[in-house]
C-alpha cells in the first residue's frame, strides 16, 4: 500500500500531522524532531491528539494489526495499492535527484534500500514509491553512520536479495570499514555514495539552529575538500570493486552493471550539494 513519509524537516512533518485527533503507533514511537529548534516544539504530535501505542518495538506488530483489523471489521482484500511506475532514466549533469531518479527507475523487485543519503536523499522517496515491491530502512536518529552497518546486516539476513545502500559522503567515513567486511563475506550490497564534499545536512541544521557565528576554521570542520575524499580508492583498499560517475549515463551504465553482479560494489556519484 502506499506509505507515506514523515518529511525530514519539523515544519514539514507537523504540516502532514496538523489536524489529528488520534495517533495509533505500531513498533515505532511518537514523532519527535531530529533537533530542538529555538522557539519550535521537538514533540510533532499536535496538541489534543491522543497517542495510542498498539504494539511496541517488543511486541508482535503483525499480530496487533492483524487483532486490530479483525476487531473493526476491516476487509482483507480492500487496500488502496500503489500504482506501478517508474521514473524515466535522467540524462546529462549528474545531480543528487538525478541519482535517485535512476535508482527508481532501475530497482529491482524484493531490494532492500539502506537510506543514509541525507540531504541528496531527499528525493528518494517520491522517485521510488512506483517501483516494484522492496523494503525501505531509512535513519531513525539524528546519529549518522549507520547506512553500511545496516545494509551488511540485510544482506547477511536476506542473501539472496539485493541490498542497496544509498550513502552521504560524510555519513560513509563513519563506517567505510563496513566494506571490507562486505568483501570478506562476499555480500550483494551495492552502495552508491553522493560525493557533494560537504556535511550538507550538518551545514543546514547550523542555521536552523541561528549557530551562524562560527569563524572560518569552525566551517572547514563541515568542508569534505581540501584533500577530496577518494570513495573509489577507499573502496578498493577494502577489496570491494568501484566506480565513479560523473555523467547521468555514467552513473545509469554503472549502476545497471552493479545491480547485474553478485557482490559489493560501490558507485562514487559526483554531485553538487543541494544546500
Amino acid at each position: 500500500p502506499p506509505v507515506e513519509r514523515l518529511a525530514y524537516l519539523a515544519e514539514f512533518a507537523a504540516m502532514q500531522l496538523d489536524g489529528l485527533q488520534h495517533l495509533v503507533v505500531v513498533d515505532s514511537k511518537a514523532p519527535v524532531s531530529f533537533f530542538a529548534y529555538p522557539d519550535k516544539a521537538s514533540d510533532l504530535v499536535p496538541e489534543g491528539c491522543t497517542v495510542h501505542v498498539l504494539a511496541d518495538q517488543a511486541g508482535d506488530p503483525a499480530g496487533a494489526l492483524a487483532a486490530l483489523a479483525e476487531a473493526v471489521g476491516a476487509p482483507a482484500d480492500g487496500a488502496t495499492i500503489q500504482p506501478a511506475a517508474r521514473p524515466d532514466l535522467p540524462s546529462g549533469p549528474l545531480t543528487a535527484d538525478a541519482v535517485c531518479q535512476a535508482v527508481g527507475a532501475l530497482l529491482p523487485e524484493g531490494a532492500i534500500v539502506s537510506d543514509e543519503g541525507n540531504t541528496s536523499g531527499l528525493f528518494a522517496a517520491g522517485h521510488t514509491a512506483g517501483a516494484p515491491a522492496h523494503d525501505w530502512m531509512c535513519l531513525t536518529g539524528g546519529a549518522i553512520g549507520q547506512g553500511l552497518p545496516v545494509a551488511l546486516g540485510a544482506a547477511v539476513a536476506c542473501p539472496d536479495r539485493k541490498v542497496i545502500a544509498l550513502e552521504a559522503d560524510g555519513s560513509a567515513m563513519f563506517t567505510l570499514q563496513a566494506w571490507w567486511t562486505m568483501a570478506r563475506e562476499d555480500l550483494d550490497v551495492v552502495t552508491i555514495v553522493f560525493n557533494n564534499a560537504s556535511y550538507a545536512v550538518l551545514n543546514m541544521e547550523l542555521n536552523r539552529v541561528g549557530a551562524t557565528e562560527g569563524g572560518p576554521k569552525a566551517k572547514e570542520m563541515l568542508d569534505l575538500s581540501g584533500p577530496n575524499l577518494d570513495f573509489v580508492s577507499l573502496a578498493e583498499g577494502c577489496g570491494v570493486p568501484a566506480t565513479r560517475a560523473t555523467t547521468c549515463e555514467e552513473f545509469v551504465e554503472q549502476l545497471q552493471a552493479a545491480l547485474a553482479a553478485k557482490g559489493p560494489r560501490v558507485i562514487e556519484a559526483i554531485v553538487p550539494s543541494i544546500i
